[in-house]
């Protein structure tokens, strides 16, 4: 089975987190925290692959990594 390509999004968070020397699972967690809502690995894997871009989990992400907001939508899968 293939797994799906990850968005412009998607390759930015993983970038950001090997930068500062944090893993998925330490970003999972401060998401879950800073917005309240139910956050696990699969609705990780969910945003990084496109397949869902809730505005606040997005906007979470971008908070906690310091990742700046985009101009053109990066959260969707490149065709």
């Amino acid at each position: 089975m293939e797994s799906a390509a990850l968005t412009p999004f998607g390759k930015e968070i993983k970038k950001r987190l090997i930068d500062i020397n944090h893993t998925q699972a330490w970003l999972i967690e401060q998401v879950a925290s800073v917005t309240g809502l139910y956050f696990d690995r699969s609705y990780m894997c969910k945003i990084q692959t496109g397949q869902l871009a809730t505005p606040k989990i997005v906007q979470a992400i971008r908070e906690i990594l310091d990742l700046p907001e985009q101009a053109q939508d990066t959260t969707q899968p490149v065709q």
